[in-house]
């Protein structure tokens, strides 16, 4: 039962800072009423994946591991360790945000949930054997059998971050071994082996076909690298490490293709995240506003609607985007491969409105994804900006001139020209 001063499950405090909920309102609504407001009902989606999960976590446990996960508190000293997949059905899937497309808040919780993270600390270049473990397992392209024993049971607990994916269930690692041989690809341990700057291997495998999702775990892992420099990178670190090491490659083709002949407009919508891509006839540059409305958790004390703003021109940004972290470097990835693809290059604006019902973060993979998508749709023609910022206003619920205000590639005189 949930201490209703001090909830332990992050989710449920989470979501009461955003809407109360008390013993006297539960107890009325059973949740079949809703009367928090809430489009389903968080204590009953807890129990609901959490009772089952309790019952098959163990001291010593066997089962697929499609991944890794390195931590960052401590640095450089962190924890690290294998996750474990309770279940062997979809095991690929658990860890592998490149198909979670179209999966609700919930779906995307249970499938977490069903990962348990085991933990123990290590140096970021320590080379024992079970950081060389840890590294086969990365190095796989399908889950590999692992015998896993803790110190003690693992708790379950759930913890969400605005760059990696939700974590489920955790525990300190005692031992590991691998109950199968890893499926390593050739021209992956080829790479591994030789002596390449970790920028260089990134690139080298995403031209093979491996996309960002395997590339990060690589990164993290720290098989890449000259030999005296490999080390492990926190995840959070390596999945905007991975977007920005292959957006500057892909980068470096794009401005040499001819510009878009027109104003093309895409769009899309998931997880309460709307987007608008705004593609120019112009260089490369690109501009990327993240709009989140008041009132969810981290808009408490707004009354009106908080944008950030990050831009770059034609040669890149020295400096990291701040204000809007690794979604920024997510959704310029999403893009830039879709340029790539046409081989065309263009000046970029990304609108991204973040609603009220985006109550929990999933990680950037949802901004990657929903621009991927975007950026898959038929787009909307137009001959003028103008046109194309009365469409792309039509679908925004902040409006246009308070986006024109902070954009640094709309100026002035194209504010006048629109209003």
């Amino acid at each position: 039962m949930e201490d209703w001063q001090d909830p332990k499950c992050e989710i449920v405090r989470a979501i009461r800072k955003l809407r109360p909920m008390s013993r006297t309102l539960c107890l009325e609504c059973k949740g079949g009423r809703l009367l928090c407001g809430r489009p389903s009902c968080p204590l009953l989606a807890k129990i609901y994946i959490q009772s089952p999960i309790e019952g098959m976590l163990k001291e010593n446990m066997f089962g697929p591991s499609p991944s890794i996960f390195v931590g960052w508190k401590g640095y450089p000293n962190v924890f690290v360790g294998p996750l474990t997949s309770i279940e062997y059905e979809n095991a690929s899937l658990l860890d592998d945000p490149s198909k979670w497309y179209g999966l609700d808040f919930n779906q995307i919780i249970k499938m977490r949930s069903l990962l348990v993270r085991s933990k123990t600390r290590c140096g970021v270049k320590e080379r024992s054997k079970i950081v060389e473990k840890v590294q086969e397992v990365v190095l796989s392209i399908k889950p590999v059998d692992t015998e896993v024993e803790f110190k003690s049971k693992p708790k379950y607990s759930l913890s969400f971050s605005p760059l990696s994916q939700p974590l489920g269930p955790s525990g300190m690692l005692r031992n590991f071994d691998i109950a199968e041989n890893p499926a390593i690809p050739k021209k992956v341990d080829s790479v591994v082996s030789d002596e390449f700057k970790a920028g260089e291997a990134i690139s080298k495998l995403y031209h093979y076909g491996y996309d960002v999702y395997y590339l990060s775990r690589i990164l993290s892992s720290g098989v890449l690298g000259l030999d005296l420099g490999k080390k492990m990178v926190p995840t959070r670190w390596s999945i905007t490490a991975v977007d920005d090491i292959v957006g500057k490659r892909l980068l470096e083709n794009i401005r040499s293709y001819p510009t878009v002949n027109e104003f093309l407009v895409y769009h899309n919508t998931y997880l309460d995240n709307h987007f608008e891509v705004l593609l120019m006839p112009r260089r490369w540059e690109y501009e990327q506003f993240e709009a989140w409305a008041p009132d969810t958790l981290w808009t408490l004390s707004y009354k009106e609607p908080a944008i950030n703003q990050e831009n770059e021109g034609y040669w890149g940004r020295s400096e990291y985007a701040y204000s809007e972290g690794g979604g920024y470097y997510a959704a310029r990835l999403a893009v830039q491969e879709a340029l790539y693809r046409m081989r065309r290059q263009a000046g970029v604006i990304v609108f991204r409105e973040i609603y009220e019902g985006y109550i929990i973060p999933v990680g950037v993979w949802e901004v990657r994804e929903n621009v991927r998508q975007a950026m898959k749709n038929p787009p909307r023609k137009f001959d003028t900006l103008s046109e194309a910022l009365r469409d792309i206003s039509k679908r925004l619920k902040i409006p246009m001139k308070e986006y024109l205000k902070k954009s640094k590639m709309l100026k002035q005189k194209r504010l006048e020209e629109f209003i």
